[in-house]
């Protein structure tokens, strides 16, 4: 069959098919973790994949929302509730305006990299703080918290991306909210994605498998994904359960319909539906980062600037040549490191053998993965309160930490002696 027959021409241009084609043959023949692959130009989003992280409170009245539920129960469904309206923005393949996303490949993050953003609404001030703890594999360690409403989720993330047919991406990891009130945890994992539309350039992903959300207080919800066609024929769908530890046959809740749209919530014991709830009627919330030019060197948007505008402006060149800077200075980088016996210490988040909170939490969900492999070693990323408030000192203080940018890139992780900033 012909590209012309297979390809939509609005979404790949003339000059690039070709390397599209070819991209596709090395997807298909390629073994292993396919975020090592470098994709065709055309199909990079603006934006590093450490942004992800600012989807898990684009709704941050959603986000606080079960500080103010007294019941342990409806805490788990404000829960469900905020967690759905996570997925839409980070997985549906259209936009706020309802326009089909034409760039869906983000950029991979470099160790070390940072991403740090406030939300400012009724919900008061929600901050955010996400790094980039290593690179292979890409682990995503992110920091959501609003302190006055005592809300505050921590986790980590580590997609890996493999073909079977088409383009799956398992995503290891979770995250625990933390509500100060009740000093209750819910533990959260992430479901799988798979890709369509691979063939027409016209990439698509659609949630499968299950998810999970457990409280500490003994409420278990189990989330299922349904491709297109399992209701009505729409697009990510889902079915949502709410039940005690332990006894999945009694449920409490039910929540069904499309997480990307409008779902219906349903309390089991009186037969009565709840709520008829659309996610496009709550506000979106802006995040809110600190201008490029006052952003320190390793922040995402000032690091990656000139990629970001290469593919903005379209200029496949200035992609190309603006990335190899930035990803061979990153290889000299663990070269100088491992040629002097050193590790890149990460800024915010500290390593750890286990995450006990975690465990006992996922204890019995199926396919859950506490730890995230790395170079040396299995391990889970946890927030150190105690490296963020030096960083917040040095700050308030005007102490900067060295760098030295190479390469001219506006990436910067080392002085001029070689040493890694803490």
């Amino acid at each position: 069959m012909s590209c012309t027959a297979k390809c939509d021409e609005k979404v790949i241009p003339p000059s690039q098919r070709s390397a599209w084609f070819s991209f596709l043959k090395s997807i298909a023949s390629f073994k292993g973790d396919l975020s090592s692959l470098t994709a065709p130009p055309f199909l990079l989003s603006p934006q590093s994949v450490i942004e992800y992280s600012a989807f898990w409170c684009e709704h941050p009245i959603l986000f606080v929302a079960a500080a103010h539920e007294e019941d342990a129960q409806k805490r788990a469904l404000c829960v469900l509730k905020w967690f759905l309206s996570t997925l839409k923005e980070q997985h549906s393949n259209k936009d706020e305006n309802g326009k089909k996303k034409r760039k869906m490949k983000p950029l991979n993050a470099f160790l070390g990299e940072q991403f740090l953003g406030r939300w400012v609404d009724e919900a008061g001030t929600t901050e955010l703080v996400s790094e980039q703890v290593s690179h292979h594999p890409p682990v995503t360690a992110f920091n959501v918290w609003n302190n006055q409403h005592g809300v505050r989720l921590q986790g980590h993330i580590a997609p890996k991306v493999y073909f079977s047919g088409t383009v799956n991406i398992d995503r290891k990891g979770y995250g625990v909210m933390h509500i100060d009130k009740y000093n209750e945890d819910h533990l959260v994992t992430m479901p799988k994605v798979h890709v369509e539309g691979l063939v027409t350039g016209a990439p698509s992903p659609e949630l499968s498998g299950l998810s999970y959300i457990r409280s500490s207080s003994g409420y278990t919800t189990k989330i299922e994904y349904f491709s297109k066609g399992w209701i009505s024929g729409k697009r990510n769908a889902f079915l949502a359960t709410i039940f005690p530890d332990g006894k999945e046959s009694e449920p409490i809740y039910i929540a069904e319909g499309i997480w990307s749209g409008t779902y219906t919530i349903k309390e089991v014991k009186s037969k009565m539906e709840l709520e008829n709830f659309d996610i496009d009627t709550v506000k979106r919330t802006p995040l809110m980062v600190t201008p490029i030019e006052h952003q320190h060197p390793l922040e995402s948007r000032r690091a990656w600037q000139r990629v970001i505008d290469g593919i903005n402006n379209g200029d496949i060149f200035a992609v190309g040549s603006e990335k190899s800077k930035i990803e061979n200075e990153q290889r000299q980088m663990r070269r100088v490191e491992k040629t002097g016996g050193r590790e890149f210490r990460r800024k915010y988040f500290s390593p750890a053998s286990r995450d006990l909170v975690a465990e006992k939490l996922a204890t019995g969900l199926k396919g859950t993965s506490m730890k995230c492999e790395t170079d040396k070693d299995q391990m889970v990323w946890l927030w150190d309160e105690d490296k963020y408030q030096r960083s917040q000192d040095n700050l308030r203080n005007g102490i900067k930490s060295p760098t030295h940018a190479r390469f001219d890139s506006g990436v910067a992780g080392m002085d001029a002696m070689g040493t890694t900033i803490t």
